[in-house]
């Protein structure tokens, strides 16, 4: 009985708890198209001290190709459905203790869209169709599932089209209203599906351009004020595709702010982008709409997606592997501070690299992942159980234990000269590891924290472990405020 009753509480103690900031992580490819690295992959994950993964249930993988006759695309048990790979990522994923947030996204099967004859599934997807299929895949996973994310990045062209209607020189936004329409035929079907689920919309991408085709992509700003029928004053507007205009409702609103080569606190000039130093950019907008009711979404902001890509392996568009290891710390630190619900780092592997000729489109795919190709760690992942930054401005020193602490850490400083660390302050973390105390800074001192994690059936004593160290006698030269651990 006292054996049962021990690894009861160890069971109590390895279950992570509903966090309050969220670490994510997505490598969708890795989940859905690689079987044999996938289990270990999450298995990483997990000891990471991850609380979510984002997966995306893709629509026109799932889907019959063609529509067969009788098919009711709201009935989940369709035998036409392929649920293979999206039940054993799911599955993989809830096994090891984490949760799951799905993106319901297109493109679709081409007879989803609402002109078949163009040959092109992105063409304007039929909100009808598209709310059937969310309705099939909110059914299915509601005993796994919380939270489910409404299209990727409606304001590119690769996931929705077309982003604009032109004739002649003359163009004016599509794609959002292509949305608006999309997530208002959805919303209720998920909702009656599984009543208690979160449901975010958004999703969108972090920049765009000045039209100069039907598909080049949208601002994320400008497709916002479009979403909500608003001028660039807020000022309702109520002609052309706005006539009538019904407001999307959902629970709250997801967002990428990828910075490409910015550091996390530099700005983006143009003021209908936002990127990740411009969030409050952002929030300030849909605070406006809320309030305005052009936009009836929850003030939870999650950020689903967030990468630097590196160099090595890509010169093109990458950041040093230094720098990605100093600029995810800080990332971390301002999404806490722009109290977002929590940030999803893309991805874990780095896909494989394929030259394609010179500029800046020499090598093709995503170069964001904490690992190279190869699997080889990068040096980023020696800082990711436990971020650590030094705000110097506001005078604050912030962790964020993964996994999480129990409920202490120890705050420890090396004075200027000194050749041993020494405590300087024990601090409780929050239930989601974080923690962060306001210190005296002390000129060339060093700091870093000590934490013991939770216990667990593979380590009922786990050994105390260290952050890496901010060494304010060895700063380096950086293009942003904040000291970070190295």
């Amino acid at each position: 009985m006292r054996t049962v009753l021990v690894l009861l509480f160890l069971l109590v103690l390895a279950a992570p708890a509903r966090a309050d900031f969220e670490f994510g992580m997505e490598d969708e490819g890795l989940l859905l198209s690689n079987p044999h690295l996938a289990p270990g992959a999450v298995a990483a994950w997990r000891e990471l001290g991850v609380d979510v993964v984002r997966i995306h249930a893709r629509w026109w993988e799932i889907a019959p190709a063609r529509r067969p006759s009788h098919f009711d695309a709201r009935d989940h048990e369709e035998r036409r459905y392929k649920w293979a790979r999206l039940d054993g990522a799911v599955a993989l994923v809830r096994s090891h203790g984490m949760r799951v947030m799905l993106t319901i996204t297109g493109p679709g099967p081409l007879w989803a869209s609402s002109s078949p004859r163009r040959r092109n599934p992105r063409y304007k997807p039929a909100p009808r169709h598209y709310a059937a299929f969310a309705r099939a895949v909110a059914t299915r996973y509601r005993d796994e599932v919380d939270r489910y994310l409404l299209w990727n990045e409606p304001n590119q062209h690769g996931w929705l089209q077309p982003q604009w209607d032109c004739r002649g020189r003359s163009c004016t936004p599509a794609s959002p209203h292509l949305y608006r329409e999309l997530v208002r035929a959805a919303v209720p079907e998920v909702r009656a599906a599984d009543p208690g689920a979160e449901i975010v919309v958004g999703e969108l991408a972090p920049v765009g351009n000045d039209p100069r085709s039907v598909n080049t992509p949208v601002k994320p700003l400008r497709f916002l004020r479009e979403l909500a029928c608003v001028d660039e004053r807020q000022r309702p507007v109520r002609t052309g595709r706005c006539r009538g205009f019904r407001s999307v409702h959902a629970d709250s609103f997801g967002y990428h702010p990828h910075p490409q080569l910015l550091a996390p606190d530099a700005p983006n000039p143009d003021l209908d982008e936002a990127q990740f130093a411009d969030i409050e950019r952002l929030k300030d907008l849909l605070r406006r709409l809320r309030s305005a009711r052009r936009l009836r979404v929850g003030p939870d902001l999650h950020l689903t997606e967030f990468g630097y890509q590196t160099n090595p392996p890509d010169p093109a568009v990458g950041i040093s592997l230094s720098l990605q290891t100093r600029y995810l710390q800080q990332a971390a630190y301002l999404a806490w501070r722009y109290r977002a619900r929590g940030l999803s780092f893309y991805q874990w592997d780095d896909e494989p690299v394929v030259d394609r000729g010179p500029g800046t489109k020499r090598y093709s795919g995503w170069q964001t992942g904490l690992r190279f190709n190869s699997g080889k760690p990068k040096p980023v992942m020696a800082t990711m159980p436990a971020p650590f930054v030094l705000d110097e401005p506001e005078r604050r020193l912030w962790g964020h234990v993964r996994p999480d602490a129990l409920r202490t850490v120890d705050v420890l400083v090396r004075p200027r000269g000194a050749k041993e660390f020494r405590e300087l302050v024990t601090v409780r973390t929050g239930a989601d590891g974080v923690w962060t105390r306001r210190i005296a800074v002390t000129p060339g001192a060093a700091y870093r924290y000590r934490w013991t994690p939770r216990p667990t059936l593979e380590d009922p004593d786990p050994a105390p472990r260290l952050s890496r160290i901010i060494d304010l006698g060895q700063r380096e030269k950086s293009p942003y405020k904040a000291s970070l651990a190295r």
